[in-house]
Formats: C-alpha cells, sequence, structure tokens
C-alpha cells in the first residue's frame, strides 16, 4: 500500500523538533533535512514498472503519450488535470462518453509527429521532442524492432519512461478494473496529485457498487463486444472481444460475453457462421475513430436477425470508457440500462 503521506509529514516534522533528529554530529541531521523535504514535495517516488525501476525526482513536464490504439493514458492525465504537461499525444478515439474530452484530447499538441510504419512515434522523432516522460500502453512502444527508442534509450537522454498496468507482456487479457485503478494511481505518485487519483477512485468505486447492487440477481444475458469496421485478423468478426477488462464491466453491469472462450487472448477471430450460430441477447459496439458506430451497429443486427439482440433491436455504442482508463463506471452504467432498464 502507498505511505500514508500525513502519517510520514507528521514524522519527519515530530523528528526536527527533538535534538536527537537535528543535532547529530555524524551527518544524520542533514539526512533529516532531506526527508522533511521529501515528505513535502511528495518527492522522490519510485515505481517498479515491467521490472525497471523509474525513480522521480520531481513531477514531469514533458510528456509524450504514445499511440497504442488507446486513450488510456491521455485520459488519465487529463482527468487528473495534467494535460499541460503532454508536449506530444498520439492518442485519441475520436469521441468519448465523458463530456469533452474528445475535444480536449484533440487540442493537444501532436508535436507535429510523423508515425512509423508501425503506426507511433519514430525513435529519432522522440528523442528529439525531449521527452522527460513517456507513456506507453504495452511494452510495445518500446520495442526496438518497431522503430521505437527503448527505455534504455530514453533513460541515457533523461526520459523516464511507463508501460500500463498488464501491458508488459503485450498481453492485455487478463486486464481489469483494478488495473484502471492502478494507472491512476501511479500517474497520482508520479505528478503528485495522489489525493485527486484517489477522489476519481473513489467516486467510480461507489458508482460501480450500486449499479451492480441493482442488478444483482437479475438474469445475465449473452453480450458480444466488438469495435466497429476494424480488422484484426483473416476472418469476418476479428475485432470480437473474449477476454480483458471489457467482460470486468459487462460482470458489473450484469451482463456475460457470449465470445468469452472463443479465444485465450483478448480477441476473437471469428468466421460468420460462428457468430452466427451464437445467441447474443445484446450488442456493445466500440467505435475507435468511428464517427457512427450506431450505423455499424444496426447493420449487423440486420445481418444476424436470428439474434435476441436483433429482434428487440438491444445495443449500446461506447467508446472510451469500455477500455483502460479513469471512465470505466460510464460504461457499466450505460451497459446496465441496456441490459437491465427495469432494475435502474
Amino acid at each position: 500500500m502507498p505511505m500514508n503521506r500525513p502519517a510520514a509529514a507528521l514524522a519527519a516534522t515530530l523528528c526536527l523538533l527533538t535534538a536527537a533528529c537535528g543535532s547529530s554530529s555524524d551527518g544524520k541531521a542533514g539526512d533529516a533535512t532531506a526527508e522533511a523535504a521529501a515528505s513535502k514535495t511528495g518527492y522522490p517516488v519510485t515505481l517498479d514498472n515491467c521490472g525497471q525501476k523509474e525513480t522521480f525526482d520531481k513531477a514531469p513536464g514533458r510528456v509524450v503519450v504514445m499511440n497504442g490504439a488507446s486513450v488510456a493514458e491521455v485520459s488519465t492525465l487529463l482527468a487528473l488535470g495534467l494535460g499541460d504537461r503532454i508536449v506530444a499525444n498520439q492518442q485519441t478515439y475520436g469521441n468519448s462518453e465523458v463530456p469533452g474530452r474528445a475535444e480536449a484530447i484533440e487540442k493537444l499538441p501532436d508535436g507535429g509527429v510523423e508515425q512509423n510504419d508501425a503506426f507511433d512515434v519514430p525513435r529519432e522523432t522522440m528523442i528529439g521532442l525531449r521527452p522527460d516522460l513517456v507513456l506507453s500502453t504495452t511494452a510495445y512502444g518500446f520495442d526496438e524492432k518497431n522503430g521505437f527508442a527503448t527505455r534504455d534509450q530514453l533513460k541515457d537522454v533523461g526520459a523516464h519512461s511507463y508501460v500500463s498496468p498488464q501491458g508488459c507482456d503485450q498481453d492485455t487479457s487478463k486486464m481489469t478494473l483494478a488495473d484502471s485503478y492502478r494507472l491512476l494511481r501511479d500517474m497520482g505518485k508520479v505528478f503528485n496529485v495522489g489525493d485527486k487519483a484517489e477522489e476519481l477512485i473513489a467516486a467510480s468505486e461507489k458508482k460501480i457498487a450500486a449499479v451492480a447492487d441493482k442488478v444483482k440477481g437479475e438474469k445475465k444475458p449473452k453480450v458480444m463486444v466488438l469495435f466497429s469496421n476494424m480488422s484484426m485478423g483473416g476472418n469476418d468478426f476479428s475485432s470480437v472481444v473474449a477476454k480483458g477488462i471489457y467482460n470486468d464491466i459487462l460482470a458489473e453491469a450484469g451482463g456475460a460475453n457470449a465470445f468469452e472462450n472463443a479465444s485465450e487472448g483478448s480477441f476473437a477471430d471469428l468466421s460468420k457462421e460462428k457468430v452466427a450460430a451464437t445467441d447474443v441477447d445484446a450488442l456493445v459496439v466500440i467505435g475507435y475513430n468511428d464517427p457512427d458506430p450506431a450505423a455499424y451497429a444496426e447493420k449487423l443486427l440486420k445481418e444476424f436477425p436470428q439474434w435476441p439482440a436483433a429482434r428487440n433491436n438491444t445495443y449500446v455504442t461506447l467508446s472510451d470508457s469500455m477500455y483502460l482508463g479513469p471512465s470505466n463506471d460510464l460504461a457499466v452504467e450505460k451497459i446496465a440500462q441496456m441490459l437491465h432498464p427495469d432494475a435502474l
């Protein structure tokens, strides 16, 4: 657990007021003064991130947010009021469940970056941005084979690096709501806004618990979750969610993933026949830079009229709240309203 800062500050203050701490002749007085100063500023802060220790002596002021087909990191920074620290952002979903967030992301500087063939910030461009912190959703963003700056190369130019929870091995299939909270807590520590992070976490937990309590005991409809107009494999339906934070969100909303067992990874690559043979009670379409995910949802329901979801026109479109980030409570609420309108 994180150290209780008020207790640490009190201990340091009491230490300074005693002769034992302040009058030593062996150099410990300087140590006590340094400890007291650290307790007031919140620094240094050390994170153990993917087996690599990152120690921050102050809050970063030149942050680069890598693409990673995510908005987790940029949304977390904005939720914590840290948008002014970003010098280059590559993340966007094009829309958001949070009013004003998509517009706020759009206004962030992009650093004039021309993405490489791996759709992210090339190594030389990254070094030229002079970052003091680089955020990546997974370790993919620091892989030299992809043309990116490695974590060691960034360290050589004085830049910290951070891989978001469950991203160390580039496998997000074990991601849960707790990982969204961990990302908030880690950034709260790094930027010395831990109180704000805990405030956001507490509010999210309270909202989700309230929804989960209302739908408790209700039958769990089978839900298909997929990204609209996106191809990740060779079959007709390759962006269907199998595992990850999506299932955690569905469970809290009183639903279950119809395709959870279709793959061991985050996504299933399914044929049209497999999709047609599965009962789907409801549809969650995630719009990733898609201006009209509802049109995709309606098209899909027409394609599979045998689904209960099609007969009842049961679907909802979401974007950033359905993924790692600070707004999962909104996804839980919206899905629960779709699945159990009479309970909420």
